[in-house]
């Protein structure tokens, strides 16, 4: 059974870099599997290895460092998750451990992907993005709070507010999908309905 998604606590990974697609996330030789598990070990392949068996360390990257190799929250740029609409690229990141992805902006197939799979996206301004990176630089390792039900991220001695949709919020929280969301409240919607038709007869 899948837990409430009210509040997260995770090791922040400052991921500096835009325009990241789905064939960075994870490459296409390795989409043969038709399950969504195992993928996680794939997660940035052609950075994240030297080689490509996937063996060899790049110690240069920022996950392979050793204060971010339980990181479960990415902060990064702009334009995460372009490219294709494969959904193998968010099973590749959930399979590695992440729960949020703080960035300015996302491509919207992904985003819906991601939805569907419970991985939260946190979109903010430039200016935000910048302070999270100093912070988090400055920081090395440092925890952060993702507060879902009050829209805030808290880091450090810092707050920062966000905006999710309604629909959005509680399928991440709770796990609806629409069709979950539709149903909930479907006595509303009848209800809506009938005043409607009686307007409609006057």
């Amino acid at each position: 059974m899948m837990q409430n998604f009210t509040k997260y606590v995770g090791i922040v990974a400052p991921f500096e870099a835009s325009n990241i697609d789905t064939d960075i996330i994870i490459p296409k030789q390795f989409l043969q599997k038709i399950t969504k598990t195992g993928f996680g070990k794939h997660l940035f392949h052609n950075w994240r290895f030297s080689d490509d068996c996937g063996f060899v360390e790049n110690p240069q990257f920022i996950l392979n460092k050793k204060d971010y190799r339980n990181a479960s929250i990415l902060l990064t740029r702009n334009n995460f998750g372009c490219g294709s609409s494969r959904e193998h690229a968010v099973w590749a990141l959930t399979g590695y451990g992440f729960k949020v992805i703080i960035a300015h902006s996302f491509s919207d197939i992904f985003l819906n992907n991601c939805l569907n799979n419970r991985l939260l996206l946190i979109s903010l301004s430039n200016s935000i993005i910048d302070k999270m990176f100093f912070i988090v630089n400055n920081n090395i390792g440092i925890n952060c709070t993702v507060d879902l039900l009050k829209e805030k991220i808290f880091i450090g001695k810092h707050h920062f507010s966000f905006i999710i949709d309604c629909v959005k919020k509680q399928s991440i929280m709770y796990g609806f999908d629409n069709i979950d969301y539709t149903l909930k409240h479907e006595k509303k919607i009848k209800l809506y309905e009938k005043i409607n038709k009686q307007y409609d007869l006057i």
